[in-house]
């Protein structure tokens, strides 16, 4: 793992052999990305400069489910240790697959966001992160051992029974999302549990952007300091960016994963300092390398250096988002691909239905307004109650999260 502290022109140097060497794998060993090239009439040794990844199309989400479940690896499967499943975004689900050596890789990259965020081995670190996040679970828990901090594996437990071990187990930082966080800080006050009597430090909020008003509630309450981390289930897990000590943006890991910003629509970079798209290409994945992958992540590049010296690009993550997905408990979750399940379901030509995030029971889910039509027509309703409760289990089960699907004779 090279040093934080490499100058741009070292830093730039490193990442264009690794840019090299991830496009003449992906050439030599994916038949997508090889015709891709020979399309744009390009040979990966004719990229001579970072700015000449320009010249290569755009990848999404689509063409991981076009390729599942392997199309997209350039190792054997002989090669592959450990393999992840995201829901994707149409029938298929998106598979990625690791290496030995992009696991080593990668658990040094959460190490370095850790350690960022001023975690060392005197602290007890506890994850606690939906079934869909669950990958960023075991990464999280390895990238804390590779820093020394004692670790609470990521388990599902009550609000209750996660403040018993917070305050038993003398946690000092905890990994979450954004909305668990909150139920706990409600939890703790509705319990009458004084912070002071917890030993928690931080809080990391993975999964989605929040916004100063959220962080500055957390840090009042629960007397902890916030931290960022920006991560893509794809490209490969958790802490793509972080979080310094100065909390000036999100430092990309980008000696190791090239970003870029674009305007959405016209699919040209932006300049520095302009909202836009985020797309990332691997430089070191070995299994599973991706180029030049639209996000569908809304962010800016900052144009002043961080104060703490660290030659990584620095970015804004923002709320817009560039496509149609929704983020519930900080996963991604694919509005077309709910209606494709629903269309194959239901048995209906063109499902029409209102999605929308709620809290439930102090969770956040996936309500689906679902208009009644004759399709769904049934004198017995308990028969379309259990049609609607069926459906609502598969759909969670795909997606990640959980469903409720709600009937109206309205249009929407």
């Amino acid at each position: 793992m090279q040093p934080l502290n490499l100058t741009i022109e070292d830093k730039n140097q490193l990442k264009l052999e690794r840019l090299q060497s991830t496009l003449n794998r992906a050439y030599k060993n994916v038949p997508f990305h090889r015709n891709r090239f020979i399309e744009s009439n390009l040979m990966p040794e004719n990229l001579l400069s970072l700015d000449q990844i320009e010249r290569l199309p755009l990848m999404d989400r689509s063409h991981l489910g076009i390729h599942y479940p392997y199309g997209l690896f350039a190792v054997p499967l002989r090669d592959i240790v450990r393999i992840h499943t995201a829901p994707g975004t149409g029938t298929n689900p998106s598979i990625s697959g690791y290496t030995k050596a992009d696991l080593i890789i990668w658990q040094k990259l959460v190490a370095r966001s850790l350690e960022a965020a001023g975690v060392t081995s005197m602290d007890i670190l506890q994850i606690n992160l939906p079934p869909a996040l669950a990958n960023w679970g075991r990464d999280y828990k390895d990238g804390a051992e590779n820093v020394g901090a004692s670790v609470i594996p990521n388990s599902l437990l009550s609000l209750e029974k996660t403040l018993m071990v917070l305050r038993d187990y003398k946690t000092t930082t905890l990994v979450t999302t954004l909305v668990f966080a909150e139920q706990l800080m409600e939890c703790m006050f509705k319990s009458e549990r004084n912070p002071n009597e917890f030993n928690l430090k931080r809080v990391i909020l993975v999964g989605e952007p929040v916004s100063l008003d959220q962080i500055k509630n957390l840090q009042e309450h629960l007397h902890i300091d916030v931290w960022l981390n920006y991560g893509l289930s794809e490209i490969p897990g958790p802490a793509i960016g972080f979080e310094c000590l100065h909390h000036c943006g999100m430092h990309i890991n980008d000696d190791h994963i090239l970003p870029e910003i674009i305007d959405p629509v016209t699919k040209k970079r932006v300049e520095l300092g302009k909202a836009g798209e985020l797309v990332l290409t691997t430089l070191s994945a070995r299994a599973f390398p991706l180029i030049r992958f639209r996000t569908g992540d809304m962010a800016r590049f900052l144009k002043e250096p961080c104060k703490c010296g660290s030659s990584l690009i620095s970015m804004e993550w923002l709320p817009e988002r560039a496509d149609n997905m929704m983020i519930i408990s900080g996963i991604k979750i694919s509005r077309e691909q709910v209606k494709l399940y629903l269309k194959d379901a239901l048995g209906v030509s063109e499902p029409l239905c209102q999605m929308e995030k709620i809290r439930h029971g102090g969770n956040e889910i996936l309500a689906i307004a679902l208009v009644i039509d004759d399709s769904l027509f049934s004198d017995e309703i308990k028969n379309l109650e259990k049609l609607m409760i069926n459906t609502s289990e598969k759909l969670a089960e795909l997606i990640g999260v959980p469903v409720k699907i709600t009937l109206t004779e309205q249009h929407l």
